[in-house]
This record gives C-alpha cells, structure tokens and sequence, in this order.
C-alpha cells in the first residue's frame, strides 16, 4: 500500500509503498476512505510522544472506511461494513472500560501514535468489537472521518464534561477543528458563545458555526472576555494547546467556573492556582469520545444540529498530504479542516 511515512522525529515527510497491514487479534483491516488531517498527527511528528512512536512510522487517527479483513475473535464487524472509530481504542478488558471509560483506558492503543495509522490507503486497528462504529449510509465520508478526534473531543469537551446548560456563557479559545466543533456544540446546547482566534477566516467560520461574537487574541484578551461575557464565562475551552491560551482561559472564568483543556500542553502551563482557589474555578481535562457515547453524537448529526461538514475546506490527496502536516504550525496552514483521500473518489 501507499502511505505517508517518516523515520525520524521532524524528519522528512515521504510517501512509500510499504506492506499492506495484517489484523491484529481481535481486530481488523479498514480499507480507508477517508482520513482527518490533525494538528495532533503535527505534534506526534514532532516527538511530543516519543515513548510510544517507533520508526518507521504512519500517522493519522482520524478515519472512516470499510472492514476489508476481520481476525478470528472478532464477532460484531464483517468485511464490508462502513466504519469509523474514536482516536484512543480502549482494551474493553480492565476494570476503566468496565466502567465504560474506554477512552482513558491504561493499555489504550491510538492509530498513528501507537501504530502505524491512516494516512494510508489501509488501517489495522485491534479491539474491534470495542470500539469500531458503524457508520450511518446517509453520512458522508468527509463528516464521518471528522468526528473521530476534532468532533468527539469536542462533543465530550462540551457535553460530558464542561456540562453545559442553556444560557451559559461559553469561551472558546483557537478555531481549528476542535474548536469550531466546540462552537457548534455549545450553541446546540443553548449557550452564548465567544470565540477567539487571530485568523479573520477562523473568526468567520465560528459566526457561521453559532458564535454570538468572534474576537482577535492579544493583551487584553482576559479583559475583553469578561466584558463580552457580562463578568466572565461559565465555561472556557482551550482548543489550541497554549500555555498563555490556557491561563487567559481560566483567568476569563466568572466565580465557579470551569475551564477545560482540549488541546495538547507537551510544556505544561502556568496555572493560576491562587485564583482557582479564591474562586473555586473547575480545571478539566478531556481525551476524546468512547465508541458507546457515539450515538448521542450521530443522531445529533443525522437530526442537523450538528454539521461538521460546514468545516470541510479542503480536499488532499495523499501526496499533498505531507507538505500540509509539515506547514500545520505555520501561517501557510488554512483555516477550516482539510480531508485526506488515500484512495481517491472524495465521497463529500
């Protein structure tokens, strides 16, 4: 098969014919139809998770496509099924997926950072019966490979964790893939909600996701957004992975607010804990969506609540797709969210 393939941590991005994937026990072959491309595979190449890469290495975790071989042990999936699946694949085995947080789970396997992933025109993923979810006929590629990183992350992000209620105010910092999905969901849920990123065309696609208003980072941020959200947000997501993103964040909380960490913070930040104390603010953190809390977030998607396929800006092959994970952290980089076509036949 082909896939996008790199030997060393920031070294070259190339593509390589390599050998095509075997299924795992309890797992199974996806022929890839269509793959997200993540500022989080940007972070893997990068070395951000060194002690669980090993060279030569495919990334990717964001995915939809159909079963083309299955292991023996698998009994729920069949070659011909339509597929996606969350990035963190939970063992279904220890005592955390028997308490159904598959997603935090201690022996967790990741395409594209455990293994190879999907910027490929295969997959193999493991523990298929878990975490493999069918995806609905009406869907579109393009939708279905979104929701397994940005969509989800942000849909446990806004939901599940920050448990946001009608009326709130909600702050969402960086409108990459995970934010823009954190806009929409948080005005599904009812909230007002203000967004912030220094791309005018960011800030546009947050309006047209729901936003009430879209702001510019700067100096002044923390006091704008307590002016914007009449003395402070309920809620205030960091959706880039900043460590000044993250303390403007929480220092953007009202009294017994809650902040949550989306993005990656490899460095770690400065915490204000003095005013997390003084102000009992709520410091969380959220690790993408288990397969069984799915079918909250496709039946919001098939009724129109949600429509992460107004995100969709770009279309690669994969050729193209090395030059468009090298340029991530620059300004060449688009706003929006860019799909991989590993085999072609874009299905928008």
């Amino acid at each position: 098969m082909r896939a996008v393939v790199y030997e060393s941590f920031g070294g070259p991005l190339t593509v390589e014919t390599v050998a095509d994937p075997i299924s795992p026990p309890g797992g199974v072959v996806i022929q890839v139809a269509a793959t997200g491309l993540c500022h989080s595979d940007w972070h893997g190449w990068q070395g951000h998770d060194e002690d669980i890469t090993v060279f030569p290495h495919v990334p990717g975790h964001e995915l939809t496509g159909v079963v083309v071989d299955v292991s023996s042990a698998v009994t729920r999936w069949r070659p011909g099924d339509r597929v996606t699946s969350p990035f963190v694949l939970g063992c279904g085995r220890c005592l955390t997926c028997e308490s159904g947080d598959h997603h935090v789970c201690p022996d967790q396997w990741q395409p594209g950072f455990h293994g190879w992933g999907s910027y490929a025109q295969f997959v193999a993923l493991p523990f298929a019966d878990t975490n493999l979810v069918r995806v609905p006929p009406a869907m579109s590629d393009a939708t279905a490979a979104s929701l397994g990183c940005r969509t989800a992350t942000a849909y446990r992000a806004v939901v599940h964790i920050a448990k946001v209620q009608p009326g709130e105010q909600v702050v969402v910092h960086g409108c990459g893939g995970v934010g823009l999905a954190a806009v929409m969901v948080a005005r599904s849920c009812g909230a007002r909600v203000t967004a912030i990123d220094p791309s005018p065309v960011a800030q546009r696609l947050a309006l047209d996701a729901g936003a009430a208003l879209a702001l510019a980072p700067g100096p002044t941020t923390v006091a704008e957004v307590v002016e914007a959200t009449d003395g402070g947000a309920h809620v205030s997501i960091d959706a880039i992975g900043d460590p000044q993103v993250a303390r403007d964040s929480i220092l953007g909380l009202r009294r017994r607010g809650r902040h949550v960490q989306a993005g990656l913070l490899p460095g770690g930040a400065d915490i204000p804990m003095g005013r997390v104390i003084a102000w009992e603010l709520a410091v969380l953190g959220t690790h993408g969506l288990a397969a069984h809390d799915y079918p909250e977030l496709l039946s919001d998607v098939d009724a129109g609540k949600l429509r992460p396929d107004l995100f969709v800006t770009r279309s690669l092959s994969l050729d193209e797709t090395p030059r468009a994970l090298a340029a991530m952290n620059s300004a060449e980089h688009p706003s929006g969210v860019s799909i991989i076509w590993p085999n072609g036949s874009p299905r928008l």
